[in-house]
């Protein structure tokens, strides 16, 4: 008959008690049957593991050894037990989180951070890329929720109403521009126009059509890089660069924020939080039920269940 863990932990009361009749009330069992069970287990072993005399029950040199090794064999069992407890309730394991635009500010920073607080051991890893990448990521099951602004066509699973985030334009400190507290969409009809290829890029180029007309007048220049490497360009005067909030939060030399208008006040994108109802990974719902919290108002718009 294998030895059991409880077996293990039973002589690990033994050896603590040095009475077996104290160590039996510890476990809440009878003296005869907690007798048996070493007894037993010296059977099993071929060894003898406690000394027993009327003085009590002491562990014998061999049962010191077995005792330290069920020591060790019984705190890892219940150290991966707990493990995997809190990792089927979402407290521990890995997230990976579609990620669309900057979060150096913004709502997406503070639920970031807060999803931190609340569970520390989870790996939360960070993706990313364009809106079209990212669901597709999703589809592929690359990553387990994604924030894309604007709602996108090509997504028929779950997604939730989130928050929206004001566009800015950056611009060099020294552009005539800076005078202004915002800065209205036709007043860039001319400038050179710095745009992103992966993140909110594509939807800036939608926003300069819808707004203006068409882009035809302005100068567009695409980079294939990160967005504090296009900071770095406005401030050396390359040209301007469309922007969210959430790229705020870092100070970049020589730029410039200020608010995109148009005529009935800021410009703002809306955010969505995208994932697949067929993910099982536990961490994915306490995420969810964050965002539904710190968002109650929205939590109930279409496609939020």
């Amino acid at each position: 008959m294998p030895v059991e863990i409880r077996d293990l932990r039973w002589a690990i009361t033994a050896s603590q008690h040095r009475s077996l009749r104290q160590a039996a009330e510890t476990l809440r069992v009878k003296q005869s049957t907690l007798s048996r069970c070493l007894r037993s287990l010296e059977y099993e072993l071929g060894s003898t593991l406690f000394e027993r005399t009327n003085g009590g029950t002491r562990p014998t040199i061999e049962g010191q050894e077995f005792l330290d090794a069920a020591r060790r064999i019984v705190g890892d069992t219940e150290a991966m037990a707990a493990r995997l407890k809190t990792h089927s309730r979402g407290e521990s394991g890995r997230l990976t989180i579609g990620v669309h635009a900057s979060l150096s500010a913004g709502n997406f920073r503070a639920t970031l951070l807060d999803h931190r607080q609340r569970y520390p051991d989870v790996d939360t890893h960070l993706v990313d890329g364009s809106s079209d990448h990212l669901i597709s990521d999703l589809v592929n099951s690359a990553v387990d929720v994604a924030f894309v602004a604007e709602p996108n066509p090509r997504w028929s699973n779950r997604s939730l109403l989130v928050w929206s985030e004001r566009v800015v334009v950056a611009l060099p400190e020294n552009h005539p521009l800076t005078a202004r507290n915002a800065v209205h969409w036709g007043e860039l009809r001319h400038e050179t126009l710095l745009l992103p290829q992966h993140g909110p890029g594509p939807e800036f180029h939608k926003l300069l059509i819808s707004k203006m007309g068409c882009s035809d007048h302005c100068q567009l220049l695409r980079h294939d890089v990160a967005l504090d490497r296009l900071l770095t360009l406005v401030g050396a005067g390359w040209g301007v660069l469309l922007a969210l909030e959430g790229a705020t939060g870092v100070a970049y030399p020589g730029v410039v924020f200020r608010e995109v208008h148009d005529a009935e006040g800021p410009t703002r994108l809306s955010f969505r939080a995208y994932w697949r109802q067929a993910n099982n990974n536990p961490s994915l719902r306490p995420f969810l039920d964050l965002l539904r919290e710190r968002y109650p108002d929205l939590s109930a718009a279409p496609g939020a269940n």
